[in-house]
């Protein structure tokens, strides 16, 4: 019996050296989760700060048992080792090497049409957030804006949704 999945949406940007940091966000998500979901990535002007460095953004889905706050502490781990200061009280209007921020609780079927702007008010994320839903059920889904292609190793991902699978015992990648 196959079972719905239940889990949460990240949104993960980066715009700080963003190609090298999202690979790294992905592959360490991947040594806490044996599988990740998701959207295509994005190349996106920085809003709401001061800067002239574009962000890379992906919203990705985690099917985990694990609580809100486990999830939480593993998220603001990646930051802090990828370089980013938490404790900076300006550091949502600074750029970043990684933001990994959880968006929302999603269980699907049940959550599929939940309007984007009841998940996030980025409303940037808006259309990776449907692109996302719509692979997680199988559906097609059209989205105008190229993705942008990054290289985890010798897996290459981004340009368009996808499921990742780590295969713990061989300690392989592969997109499915």
């Amino acid at each position: 019996m196959h079972s719905t999945p239940s889990g949460y949406l990240l949104g993960i940007g980066s715009n700080i050296n963003p190609h090298d940091n999202i690979s790294q966000i992905i592959r360490l998500l991947l040594e806490h989760f044996p599988q990740l979901s998701l959207s295509r990535v994005l190349e996106i002007p920085p809003i709401g700060m001061n800067s002239q460095h574009d962000f890379l953004n992906v919203v990705a889905f985690i099917q985990t048992e694990k609580t809100e706050l486990d999830l939480k502490a593993i998220c603001n781990t990646i930051e802090v080792e990828l370089g980013r200061d938490r404790s900076d009280p300006e550091r949502k209007t600074k750029d970043r090497s990684a933001d990994l921020d959880i968006l929302i609780t999603l269980d699907l079927p049940n959550d599929a049409d939940r309007p984007a702007h009841l998940v996030t008010d980025e409303y940037f994320l808006y259309p990776l957030l449907d692109e996302l839903i719509a692979h997680l059920l199988n559906e097609p889904h059209q989205l105008q804006q190229a993705g942008v292609e990054i290289n985890v190793g010798n897996l290459t991902f981004g340009q368009t949704a996808t499921t990742i699978n780590r295969d713990a015992s061989a300690s392989h990648k592969r997109v499915l």
